[in-house]
């Protein structure tokens, strides 16, 4: 049996693989962080036998309530990803599963590779109403992606993966930019006649690299960086900002996943020191044209809100609302599954988070004659 990591986005540490029901892992830590989660990697020569992956160091993980009732993904061909039997005991996480072919990968959640990413680029930016910008380079030299799309006087930004491993939000946004360039959609058709879009499918290309669950390489979390980014610790949001302010956001959307919640829902800026009657107003629109068009998202079970001043204006969310007075908000999607709508084969998939990608635009559509 041999385990490897060594891939874009593979994460783990074995220390020990001598017996197919007693495979010892660590997943390593974020790049200069103590931040770890995610895992990702593949196993190979164990076909037919059952095994049993103790991933040791499971306790110190950043969210320890995101192993309870997690099942762990797998995939022979890494385009389907199936759950497996998965438990959190004795402050470890134990993945059990007798794999029917000779390599097999295992995953947190769906891998979003930045093969994947280039191909999303290439393939929106064939599109004539598509345009492609570059805002900055992130510390190691990726390109920091900009999609720009429709004529529009309303200004939407909508960005996604500030934290690497929640890679559901860049499936996310495969299902959201299908159906915005989708020339026989009239939702999308209306839409980009009434909005500019500036969409950024991947806010931490370095970290997604690595295999990272919440930082980029310099070990910034990116979403703890928007009231003190600078070109050295988080240039992502810094060239960000700098594109912000020169097309200020009237709608301001930022993609992410939670590792414990197994449900679909809006953090919004209550919180922040200016938070006036019309972002309330233009919030409660967009909820509830949300909520009607797919489903999957819900208003009931969230975070908590922000008592009025107490915001933390170092998240993008709050930080935007407060800075350009407009609508802003975070979209968590679950790694578990959605607990109203649970899929025992799947859990909540690649599939299922474009889908909420594609439903956004119905709540998008509602709201923007308001903006």
């Amino acid at each position: 049996m041999h385990i490897s990591s060594a891939f874009d986005g593979g994460n783990i540490i074995v220390k020990s693989v001598a017996s197919a029901d007693d495979i010892r892992l660590d997943i390593r830590k974020d790049t200069n962080s103590d931040f770890f989660q995610w895992f990702y990697f593949r196993l190979t020569g164990a076909q037919g036998k059952a095994c049993q992956m103790v991933i040791e160091n499971a306790s110190g993980a950043a969210f320890t309530g995101g192993w309870e009732n997690y099942r762990a993904c797998a995939s022979y061909d890494r385009e389907t990803w199936f759950r497996v039997d998965t438990a959190f005991e004795n402050e470890k996480l134990i993945i059990s599963h007798t794999p029917e072919l000779d390599s097999v990968y295992y995953a947190y959640f769906a891998p979003y590779s930045m093969e994947r990413h280039a191909d999303l680029i290439a393939e929106v930016g064939t599109h004539p109403d598509a345009s492609i910008k570059v805002l900055g380079e992130t510390i190691e030299g990726q390109a920091m992606d900009c999609v720009s799309i429709g004529q529009g006087e309303r200004i939407f930004w909508i960005i996604a993966r500030q934290h690497p491993g929640e890679t559901m939000a860049e499936w996310w946004m495969e299902g959201f930019l299908a159906r915005l360039l989708d020339d026989d959609d009239p939702v999308s058709r209306v839409l980009r006649s009434k909005a500019r879009f500036h969409i950024i499918p991947n806010m931490n290309p370095d970290g997604s690299c690595r295999g990272n669950l919440r930082t980029n390489a310099a070990g910034s979390n990116l979403n703890r960086e928007w009231n003190k980014a600078s070109i050295q610790s988080s240039p992502e949001v810094y060239y960000t900002i700098e594109a912000m302010n020169a097309a200020k956001p009237d709608l301001c959307l930022d993609v992410h996943g939670d590792e414990a919640l197994p449900y679909n829902f809006i953090a919004a800026s209550q919180g922040i020191p200016g938070y006036t009657k019309k972002q309330a107003k233009d919030l409660s629109t967009f909820l509830e044209a949300y909520e009607t068009a797919s489903p999957d998202f819900q208003t009931a079970i969230g975070y908590p809100i922000s008592k009025p001043g107490k915001a933390n204006l170092s998240m993008c969310t709050n930080w935007t609302a407060q800075e350009y007075d407009c609508l802003s908000m975070t979209l968590e999607m679950p790694f578990k599954d959605n607990a109203n709508l649970p899929d025992n084969e799947f859990g909540w998939s690649p599939d299922r988070s474009a889908r909420l990608g594609g439903a956004a635009l119905d709540a998008m559509l509602a709201v923007v004659d308001q903006l």
